[in-house]
């Protein structure tokens, strides 16, 4: 019976069968989905829109999720990397991508220009570096981030992973009475006016 059949036979498949996880994910601002820790581009257009993803050991499909249609098709990436194809990359600077910059700038000089420098070194890539800087400064204060920034710059290592562990090593001292400005009058004050103003006796 073999016999008979091996005419018609074809040769095995170069790669075993692929067996597929799915999921949707939103374009992010820097143009990427995230697929397991790491990120993958989308054709240019799709950030903010949903998209069916497909993936395995060895590849990430990325579809849309009205038609069908693969957008793209890449290796897989170890954490926290990128693959981000040469078409996918923008001529110019992404609207949004200018309005965290300008977010920057009124955070402090030294936070601008860092993130300035992520974002011409890492390009889309340097968006969610970026945003992180910006929540290292709402998290620990301007003040203290633009410090952290100032010695980023003197050393050359104007990053994200150099700032968050700055400020993770010098956290921004808690406030002093020292520090309280005189023309703030003391609580106790306010109590006893209220008291005074409302006749409770106590």
């Amino acid at each position: 019976m073999f016999a008979e059949e091996r005419p018609a036979l074809r040769p095995l498949p170069v790669e075993p069968f692929r067996y597929y996880r799915y999921g949707m994910r939103t374009v992010h601002l820097d143009g990427c989905v995230e697929v397991e820790a790491a990120y993958y581009s989308t054709p240019p257009g799709w950030i903010g829109r949903r998209v069916q993803v497909q993936w395995t050991d060895l590849h990430v499909r990325v579809l849309d999720p009205t038609t069908g249609a693969l957008l793209r098709e890449h290796v897989r990436a170890p954490r926290g990397w990128h693959r981000i194809e040469d078409a996918d990359r923008p001529a110019r600077t992404p609207r949004p991508t200018l309005a965290l910059l300008a977010r920057a700038r009124h955070a402090g000089a030294h936070l601008h220009t860092v993130c300035t420098s992520i974002h011409e070194h890492d390009g889309p890539a340097g968006v969610r570096r970026i945003l992180g800087v910006l929540a290292l400064a709402k998290k620990y204060g301007p003040a203290a981030a633009e410090d952290a920034a100032k010695a980023a710059l003197e050393l050359q290592v104007p990053t994200y992973r150099f700032l968050r562990r700055y400020l993770e090593r010098h956290p921004p001292a808690p406030l002093t009475l020292k520090q309280v400005d005189p023309l703030i009058r003391q609580l106790t004050l306010y109590r006893d006016l209220i008291d005074r103003q409302t006749g409770d006796p106590t």
